[in-house]
């Protein structure tokens, strides 16, 4: 099957740098607003003019230093951070002293926080309180006396960049640790997927090889000996030593990056519905496969086949994952129920799932024994039936009664892609 690498892009800084590009310029344009209506009342208003021609410029100009961390730099940093101090200590030379006196807006005015916003975003708490101290002092100066309502600005600033720039610094250690998550179950759908793989080809032919030289002798009984020492080898591997593949997890300017390896989609399986279909599926014109197509192979004089009279269509890598699945559980009724055990495939399609049941009139499971089997590796049960059916949405139930067979029920929505989204 087709496979391709998906790039999740997970970042929560993104949408605070455009917030903050937002806040730059409307409390840009808020405080030349306000100059605007009081300039008749500034005794020098040619410096106030001079200090926001030079503000709008910059504020415009350097639009794309705060899109992210990569492009906000040290050094810009520090000169907007001058910027916005140099308006404050030029305040009393543009403006009375009266209106300093009560309370009067410095000429940045709140364009001032965003300043120090870029300092909390660019390096968390610590990098917000070092910038705040020097616009706390240039307001201090500004004023000239430590009044009570520039002493709680002030403060105001300072409480509000550390308790963002500390939020920043929690919201960037959850986005490694999703990013580290999603790796770790993208790495373990991986190892499941292979250990299906494995378990279907490789484990059951090198057993087969086992029995067969031991039947044989001779030659053949050293060969055999030697594939058991390798299926039980491969096994433990299979079972907790796999390795997946590589992927990387990091936290860059566009947030955390998690790279998986994905099953093709069902748009690419629709791409592919005019070649031939390896299992031997029938196709609709929507590229849907009938499930009933897929099942016939298991059909036989041992196996019965009971089926709906309509096609019984689903995606085609759902159909394949379900008709994988109820070969590994006839599989399972040949190697523990015996070569006459008889079985019974069971089809219904309703409108919302399609079920299946494999049934068979073996000795059943002793209590316990698939526990047994997984700790032993054994992953007929664990891997090639239930994880099929998780992976694609669905649910496998098995029930089993010593003495009265075993009954395996699969269930597959119509809508895996939702179902799987419900699920998490």
């Amino acid at each position: 099957m087709a496979r391709r690498e998906r790039v999740m892009r997970m970042s929560v800084e993104l949408p605070l740098w455009r917030a903050l590009a937002g806040y730059r310029v409307l409390t840009m344009l808020y405080a030349v607003v306000l100059f605007a209506t009081a300039h008749d009342r500034f005794p020098r208003p040619w410096i106030a003019v001079a200090y926001y021609c030079v503000l709008c410029v910059w504020t415009l100009a350097t639009l794309p230093r705060v899109a992210n961390a990569a492009s906000c730099t040290k050094r810009f940093l520090a000169v907007d951070l001058a910027l916005a101090v140099t308006g404050i200590l030029l305040t009393p030379l543009a403006d009375a002293q009266a209106r300093i006196a009560d309370d009067g807006p410095t000429l940045p005015s709140i364009w001032t926080a965003g300043s120090v916003l870029a300092f909390a975003l660019k390096g968390g708490w610590r990098w917000a309180a070092l910038a705040s101290t020097p616009v706390a002092v240039a307001n201090l100066i500004e004023r000239g006396s430590p009044a009570r309502d520039t002493v709680h600005n002030v403060i105001l600033v300072w409480v509000a960049s550390i308790a963002i720039g500390y939020v920043v610094e929690v919201a960037r250690a959850s986005e490694r640790t999703l990013a580290r998550a999603l790796e770790i179950e993208a790495a373990t759908r991986e190892r499941e997927r292979l250990a299906r793989d494995i378990h279907d080809s490789v484990l059951q032919v090198l057993a087969m090889v086992q029995r067969r030289g031991a039947v044989i002798g001779g030659e053949a009984a050293e060969l055999g000996r030697l594939a058991g020492e390798q299926e039980v080898a491969l096994r433990t591997l299979v079972s907790g030593g796999l390795v997946p593949v590589s992927r990387v997890s990091q936290d860059a300017a566009e947030g955390a990056v998690v790279r998986m390896v994905d099953e093709a989609d069902e748009a690419d399986e629709v791409d592919e519905a005019d070649r031939s279909d390896e299992d031997g599926g029938e196709r609709d014109r929507s590229g849907h496969v009938d499930l009933r197509s897929l099942l016939a192979r298991w059909a036989g004089s041992r196996v019965s086949l009971a089926e709906p009279g309509a096609p019984v269509l689903l995606p085609p890598a759902v159909a394949r994952e379900m008709a994988a699945a109820v070969g590994a559980a006839l599989d399972n009724v040949r190697r523990h129920a015996g070569q006459d055990a008889r079985a019974w495939i069971l089809v219904e399609d309703e409108p919302e799932c399609v079920f299946v049941t494999v049934r068979d009139d073996g000795p059943g499971i002793p209590e316990g024994r698939l526990a047994q089997a997984e700790g032993e590796g054994r992953l007929g049960v664990a891997q090639s039936i239930k994880g099929r059916l998780r992976d694609i949405g669905g649910t496998a139930d098995l029930v089993s009664v010593p003495g009265q067979g075993t009954e395996v029920e699969l269930k597959v929505p119509r809508n895996p892609k939702k179902a799987k989204a419900e699920s998490r």
